[in-house]
């Protein structure tokens, strides 16, 4: 059914947990996943509790590239325990489920797998800007959005 899933990540908890089941999912599939983590292009001022400072961009890049690095390092763990090949790929974009969308046709997946926070009533309004909704609005190919119970 499907062959190759794209796991985005932020890093949370949540990402996380999805980014195992993705793994899991793989596995029973026999199918390949591409880790996948978006971070903002880096710009010469940082903000930091209301106070903006400079911060050289190679120190910002330095930050992207280990965050990159450990956030994707689990979905890598979690596919190298399972047997599941696994890609991983950064890109920094302000704009992450446009990244997410173009990630998956670039790497020619079919079908993306993503967190959901999984908010009911009230709190769930807070959600309608939040990335998943905006790659489930976008992709031209399949979202399963995993709610960690």
């Amino acid at each position: 059914m499907y062959k190759h899933i794209l796991l985005p990540t932020d890093g949370s908890k949540l990402s996380n947990q999805a980014a195992q089941a993705g793994v899991q999912l793989a596995a029973a599939l026999g199918a390949k996943v591409t880790g996948f983590f978006a971070a903002p292009p880096p710009t010469p001022v940082m903000y930091k509790r209301l106070l903006s400072s400079y911060a050289p961009l190679e120190e910002q890049e330095e930050t992207i590239r280990k965050a990159a690095a450990a956030h994707l390092g689990v979905i890598e763990k979690a596919a190298s325990r399972a047997g599941v090949a696994c890609e991983v790929m950064t890109v920094t974009n302000d704009f992450a489920a446009d990244a997410i969308v173009a990630a998956a046709r670039k790497r020619r997946c079919d079908l993306i797998f993503m967190a959901s926070h999984g908010r009911r009533g009230i709190r769930r309004e807070s959600l309608l800007g939040s990335e998943t909704q905006k790659v489930l609005a976008q992709s031209p190919i399949a979202v399963l959005v995993h709610r960690a119970g």
